[in-house]
């Protein structure tokens, strides 16, 4: 304001000065000059102030007015949201990120750590991305998607899961599931909120529920239970936590490939039903790829008395094989799926408009014998990897898991348990990155995923039996 205030009075008295006293302009520019400085120095110290005491300024001898003045004091960092700094780096992402920088510099690295499918999306998904950027067919759209892709979802869940949603009001289109999931805690739960995370969990729930100011609650499953909830423990863990709000099922699991069946998720429903405040947050972003006779994996929504409480999460990444194009959705009753609405409007807007057009295609267009066929070449990976943990000594696994596409067995022999250590030494001597289960709340194991080919999966398979063996 002050040098404002200065400048304004300079060009002001310069005009006056120029019209009446023309003969004297070197004179009177001088004097502009001064005046400027006493002002641009006055304004320098009333702002430098500090608890009484005026930090001098420094000025660069001869300098012509315009130039800028420099203060000695050094500019304070600049401080993070406090949230920000209780939040962890995925360690998925963490270690695919060094994988492919392994890669950019000419190291081959075999790679078991992430989830995603090694077969491409279905010929009916490509031909509609193709047909959608040929029409142009790249403008925004509803924030909650496309008419067409809300229809589709709708009807595939009537469909396949006997559940019935309202397209317009009850499904929100997303950028990927994993933005569904989050803008599901945030709908929900705030400071002060406590959300059941059952474990072996997916890393990214607890820094959701870190994000949204609220408190995450690890309910341990067992082994011997092959890592499933049971409803014994859910109970006596809401018990002990009146302000539970939330509670993350994810069925099929990662990182265990567990899966619920409905008898066990009646069980839970039962339980649940005592506890009418607390919300479900379903992830059910891997219920194509079963493994059980009938390969089937009924939604939680499904469950008596559950349809108003849960907000489904599923999506396209898994099952089409369309990561990439970041696309998934949330089902819920109104209320809630309004919710998710208005935090995604203020996030990202829409899903990609491409992308929803493939994914009218992955619900209309592609047969179920071609999807059940992607299934059975998961269910033979499976076995393959199952069957050869099983050979190598120090190493168990409690259950074979029947769905999703990872293992989780347990390496607690070697390394003195530290499982973290043991990744980071088997990336270095062998070039296999695998991912260390304490980041799923799993101490002590190691998750592998087999959405790969066989030939890497034999590859990988050799390396880890050949540097357990050199431990």
């Amino acid at each position: 304001f002050f040098l404002f205030q200065s400048r304004k009075r300079e060009s002001s008295f310069a005009s006056r000065t120029h019209k009446k006293h023309k003969s004297k302009q070197t004179t009177t520019t001088t004097m502009v000059h001064q005046l400027f400085h006493r002002s641009a120095l006055l304004a320098f110290l009333l702002i430098n102030s500090t608890n009484g005491f005026v930090q001098t300024p420094t000025f660069q001898r001869h300098a012509a007015p315009s130039t800028s003045l420099k203060s000695t004091t050094e500019e304070s960092e600049i401080t993070l949201n406090p949230l920000v700094s209780s939040v962890k780096m995925s360690k998925t992402v963490e270690i695919f990120s060094l994988v492919k920088q392994m890669e950019a510099d000419g190291i081959s690295v075999t790679s078991l750590c992430v989830g995603e499918p090694d077969f491409p999306p279905p010929q009916a998904v490509l031909d509609a991305s193709v047909a959608a950027i040929q029409s142009c067919d790249t403008r925004y759209t509803a924030v909650a998607g496309t008419a067409a892709l809300r229809n589709a979802i709708a009807k595939d869940l009537k469909d396949r899961k006997g559940l019935e949603y309202n397209p317009i009001t009850e499904i929100v289109v997303g950028n990927g599931a994993k933005q569904c999931v989050y803008q599901g805690v945030l709908a929900t739960c705030g400071p002060g909120d406590d959300v059941i995370v059952p474990a072996p969990y997916w890393p990214s729930y607890p820094e959701m529920v870190a994000l949204a100011g609220a408190n995450s609650v690890v309910l341990p499953t067992k082994v011997e239970d092959g890592y499933l909830l049971t409803p014994e423990a859910l109970r006596d863990t809401l018990d002990k936590h009146p302000n539970a709000k939330l509670l993350i099922l994810c069925n099929p699991s990662n990182p265990t490939g567990g899966v619920h069946d409905e008898k066990r998720l009646r069980e839970l429903a039962s339980v649940l039903e005592d506890y009418p405040n607390v919300a479900i947050l379903a992830d059910e972003i891997y219920e194509r790829l079963v493994y059980t006779e009938g390969g089937k994996c009924p939604s939680f929504a499904a469950m008596p008395n559950m349809f108003h409480r849960t907000m489904t999460v599923n999506g396209f990444s898994k099952a089409y094989a369309m990561t990439g194009m970041r696309l998934g959705y949330m089902a819920a009753p109104a209320r809630l799926a309004k919710a998710a609405t208005t935090v995604q409007s203020q996030i990202t807007s829409c899903a990609g408009s491409i992308s929803q057009a493939a994914g009218v295609a992955a619900l209309s267009n592609v047969s179920e014998e071609e999807m059940e066929a992607n299934v059975r070449i998961m269910k033979g990976k499976r076995d393959y990897v199952v069957g050869e943990l099983q050979k190598m000594e120090g190493v168990t696994l409690g259950s074979v898991p029947d769905g999703a596409f990872y293992v989780l067995p347990d390496v607690s022999s070697y390394y003195g348990g530290d499982d973290a250590e043991l990744c980071l030494d088997l990336l270095k001597k062998k070039e296999l990155a695998l991912v260390p289960g304490e980041s799923f709340g799993a101490p002590g194991t190691i998750r592998i995923s087999y959405a790969t080919s066989m030939e890497e999966l034999g590859i990988a398979m050799k390396k880890l039996r050949e540097f357990l063996e050199e431990c």
